[in-house]
């Protein structure tokens, strides 16, 4: 199925849908346009356009495979970040286990392109969603599913719901992360009592614990740890009870893209359980990084032995207006660039087929449509020319973008990598 679906997105003709591509590629398919290698700048798109690096995606899909295989992890990256199919099997060839996904329509999506194993990093208790699951388990023994239970009455919810279902679904009791914290069980007797209603139902099957150490509040290296070393020893507590039957494994799973040090650290230490331990990070930014949150906040700044991510992502406007010494405006906005952390940032120049740094010049606004550009005095800028922007968090700069070109370090589109939110 994931052959055929990937194929069919190839076969998607290009036309008004897909914003930035080239007006006269209208009518071709998106293989058809990927094998004519246009270039970015010379080839016809029309700004805004945003594009990834081909090489830096390619260092990055590398580099945390190299991650998770030097610390015994397991890794389903959280597909949220990007909702890209073939990025998703990108990730697998590259040794993921799965795709971590957060609400039922991103697995519709995962499923519809062959993902075979699927964490949930959320609680679901929609009788519709957990109907289709189920249907899913029935209808593909090879399907794997696990999500979050962090309530005795979600649990009771979700065991009325799948009533009749011919497989269990896999469950893992999620651990909050501290008091005002988002989702999760607050205390160690809370989860014991979730634990105890998963036992007592007939749908459901424990398989371990999870959470998110990114919720921790005040977090710093020191509450991190302290968080994981609780969520771990709720796994041992959980194992000595004889909670784990017929399961296989255990799964303990964390890790966010702003701790993952953290939790190869401590989970490091999972002592020998009664059965193998899926130790299961769930990084997802990491594939196309960032210019702003992701490059100050990755654990590589604190391991810089290990390596450094790239950021893959780069928006181009064109400047639309300079109406006086000190401002512009750039064609891109709101619909087009990540806002919700930091604003883009200037980084390059390009007037006639050359690129220089954006010297003197930072974004200081976003319209719907416009992004306002300070100019100091030392800023070569005129209208007509085209900058190029770094961006911030790419939870939010996908999903403005349902068609994104892959760029060569000299412009040549490889590539076109479909999102679906």
């Amino acid at each position: 199925m994931s052959a055929e679906a990937l194929a069919r997105l190839t076969a998607e003709r290009v036309d008004h849908r897909f914003k930035g591509l080239p007006p006269d590629a209208d009518g071709l398919t998106v293989g058809e346009l990927a094998a004519q290698r246009r270039n970015l700048f010379t080839g016809g798109f029309a700004t805004p356009v945003l594009a990834l690096s081909a090489e830096r995606l390619q260092h990055n899909l590398e580099l945390m495979e190299e991650y998770a295989t030097r610390h015994g992890l397991a890794f389903a990256p959280h597909g949220k970040t990007s909702m890209a199919p073939q990025l998703f099997h990108r990730q697998i060839e590259h040794g993921a286990w799965g795709i971590t996904l957060a609400v039922p329509h991103q697995v519709r999506v995962a499923r519809a392109f062959g993902i075979q194993r699927v964490f949930l990093a959320n609680e679901l208790v929609d009788a519709a969603a957990l109907k289709w699951i189920a249907a899913q388990l029935a209808a593909d023994p090879s399907f794997r599913f696990i999500c979050y239970v962090d309530s005795v009455r979600g649990v009771e919810q979700m065991d009325a719901a799948l009533r009749g279902a011919s497989r269990p679904v896999d469950v893992v009791v999620e651990l909050a992360a501290g008091e005002g914290a988002r989702t999760g069980v607050r205390t160690e007797a809370e989860c014991a009592a979730v634990a105890d209603a998963v036992a007592a139902s007939g749908t459901l099957r424990l398989l371990g614990v999870a959470g998110y150490e990114g919720e921790v509040p005040g977090a710093d290296p020191e509450r991190v740890h302290a968080w994981l070393r609780r969520l771990v020893a709720l796994a041992v507590d959980f194992d000595k009870a004889g909670r784990f039957t017929d399961t296989g494994e255990i799964v303990v799973s964390a890790g966010g893209s702003a701790w993952f040090d953290a939790v190869a650290d401590v989970f490091a230490e999972i002592p020998e359980l009664s059965l193998p331990v899926l130790k299961l990070l769930r990084s997802g930014a990491y594939v196309s990084h960032d210019d702003g949150h992701y490059r100050k906040l990755t654990p590589f700044n604190r391991v810089p032995e290990e390596g450094a991510l790239e950021p893959a992502f780069r928006l181009w406007a064109q400047v639309v207006s300079r109406p006086s010494a000190e401002q512009a405006f750039v064609n891109a906005g709101k619909r087009d660039a990540a806002y919700d952390l930091d604003l883009p940032f200037a980084q390059v120049v390009r007037r006639d087929g050359t690129e220089r740094p954006a010297t003197g010049v930072s974004v200081t606004a976003l319209s719907d449509q416009h992004a306002w550009l300070r100019t100091a005095p030392e800023a070569d800028l005129e209208v007509g020319d085209w900058l190029g922007m770094g961006l911030s968090h790419p939870c939010t700069s996908f999903d403005k973008w349902q068609l994104i070109p892959v760029a060569e370090a000299d412009g040549t589109v490889v590539d076109y990598i479909r999102t679906f939110f």
